[in-house]
């Protein structure tokens, strides 16, 4: 029957815009990858030699340092060419824990899990003395205090009711949160947070004030050191990070223990009941202060076009951690699966027009430190001024949230993008990713690369327990990663290095 042009008309507008499309996508190479990246994976056995036989990856640490030599020499030993351990700028000292043990011996031994924060200072020794209390008000109140503190271990006053949660820890997108995320519209330029996240800021600042005045004081006099917690460490996790400066000129921090809350509860209760609770304990650290550089791990598949051979794709994932787990979804994870869509790319052969190279980085936890010091290198002159290399750079992929699968993709603004995302997340709807989200997200090394005007993409990823148990926590370890989800997260990196390695232009960028 003859349709009207009316007809015809109606139709091609419902026809989602992404569909009418020129973007091609070689069906035949997705499937290899497919093949090769979900049946054929060897994304557990790098994730067990940067956890397990690396141990945690601390920034300058020897962990880090075993991990980037497996890293390297992995990715060498794969095929791919330039492999390097590759120097950003000066990073600071490294720090090692080598022994922890805490307990109370009074009014009856109980042994007590904790972590020292990095770059504090060791015991020396077995230490053994009475648990005191402080009242963190100002700094006239600290006065009282004179003469007092050594030889004890201090702790805050500071008592906060263990409260039971009824959500579970582990979580995956809703249909509807995912639907919300691809309705979102611009983010506003600048992308600044509402002032009212910053309401009690004058207090914590205060509180800090205090609490450097007291260690001055307690390091002075000769304390042991000072045990601290958070309402986040309860039911065995422990969230530890940094106890201060690491920089070459910074000396050693007071020893600061980080304790589940219900162990501090029990001690604060004691101690302020007038029970006499008397305390020991023995931490040893290590600094590595002869090498303050920081250092990446980059290798790359170069490109075969005599084109487009100049041109890069990059993938990557920051490898540093913090101290008390392996860091194993924060951010194992993410590298393991960057390692492993490369592999996956020199295993099924591929010859890609522009080169595909990977970073993995140091110094995230600090503050992006390594991606900024890789972009401000590579693709900055010494004016800090955008370079040849620039120019010539087509996009960056990340992934830092977790284990979970990948759902989509955060666009950061850049609306040029999503019909070709959308075409490239086709042949992995059954996979469940599709999801394309206008909205910037942060706090990880894709913004190194947004921030000198670069494409740089951070993927929507299944949060699981990363919010609740496993971020920056002694439960940040091997134990804790998906299989199956690490499977399908390389497999789609390698298609979307893939597909922009071969596509006719590099990807548009932000106006």
């Amino acid at each position: 029957m003859k349709k009207s042009l009316l007809y015809w008309m109606t139709l091609v507008m419902t026809i989602p815009f992404y569909a009418l499309s020129q973007e091609n996508v070689d069906q035949a190479m997705m499937q290899k990858i497919r093949e090769e990246g979900l049946k054929n994976s060897k994304v557990m056995e790098i994730a067990f030699n940067l956890t397990d036989k690396s141990g945690d990856r601390l920034t300058n640490s020897e962990g880090y340092m075993r991990a980037a030599n497996y890293a390297k020499e992995t990715l060498a030993g794969w095929g791919l060419q330039n492999a390097a351990i590759d120097p950003w700028g000066e990073f600071g000292k490294g720090w090692d824990l080598e022994k922890m043990y805490l307990a109370m011996t009074a009014p009856y031994y109980k042994p007590l899990l904790a972590w020292p924060k990095t770059w504090t200072a060791g015991t020396k020794g077995l230490k053994k003395g009475g648990l005191i209390v402080v009242a963190l008000k100002d700094s006239a109140s600290l006065e009282s205090l004179r003469g007092q503190l050594k030889g004890k271990l201090i702790i805050i006053d500071q008592y906060d009711a263990y409260k039971q949660s009824f959500k579970p820890d582990a979580v995956r997108y809703t249909d509807e949160e995912l639907a919300k995320m691809a309705a979102a519209t611009p983010p506003p330029a600048g992308g600044g947070r509402p002032n009212a996240a910053n309401f009690s800021r004058g207090a914590v600042v205060g509180i800090a004030k205090v609490t450097n005045l007291l260690k001055a004081m307690a390091m002075k006099e000769g304390a042991v050191g000072m045990i601290t917690t958070s309402t986040r460490n309860h039911d065995g996790t422990i969230f530890a990070q940094g106890g201060g400066g690491y920089k070459s000129t910074d000396p050693a921090n007071f020893l600061d223990i980080a304790l589940g809350i219900e162990d501090y509860n029990t001690l604060l209760r004691l101690a302020k009941s007038g029970t006499d609770v008397q305390m020991e304990t023995e931490v040893k650290t290590k600094f590595q202060e002869k090498d303050l550089q920081g250092y990446n791990v980059i290798a790359e598949i170069p490109g075969t076009d005599p084109l487009l051979k100049d041109e890069v794709v990059m993938i990557g994932a920051h490898l540093d951690s913090w101290q008390s787990g392996t860091g194993a979804t924060d951010n194992a994870s993410g590298s393991s699966v960057m390692m492993e869509a490369m592999r996956i790319l020199k295993t099924i052969g591929v010859q890609p027009k522009r080169t595909i190279r990977i970073g993995l980085w140091s110094g995230e936890e600090q503050g992006l430190l390594g991606s900024r010091g890789y972009v401000k290198k590579t693709f900055m002159d010494a004016s800090g001024n955008p370079n040849a290399a620039h120019e010539k750079f087509s996009s960056y992929y990340n992934i830092d949230n977790g284990t979970g699968k990948i759902r989509g993709i955060y666009l950061q603004g850049n609306a040029a993008c999503a019909e070709i995302f959308a075409k490239w997340f086709e042949p992995f709807h059954d996979l469940g990713a599709k999801t394309i989200t206008i909205s910037n997200t942060g706090g990880t090394d894709h913004q190194s690369f947004d921030g000198a005007g670069l494409p740089g993409f951070q993927f929507i990823q299944d949060p699981i327990e990363y919010n609740t148990k496993t971020h920056h926590s002694n439960m940040d370890v091997y134990d804790h990663l998906i299989e199956d989800d690490l499977k399908q997260i390389a497999t789609i990196v390698a298609a979307f290095s893939y597909n922009a390695a071969q596509r006719d232009a590099k990807l548009p960028r932000k106006k």
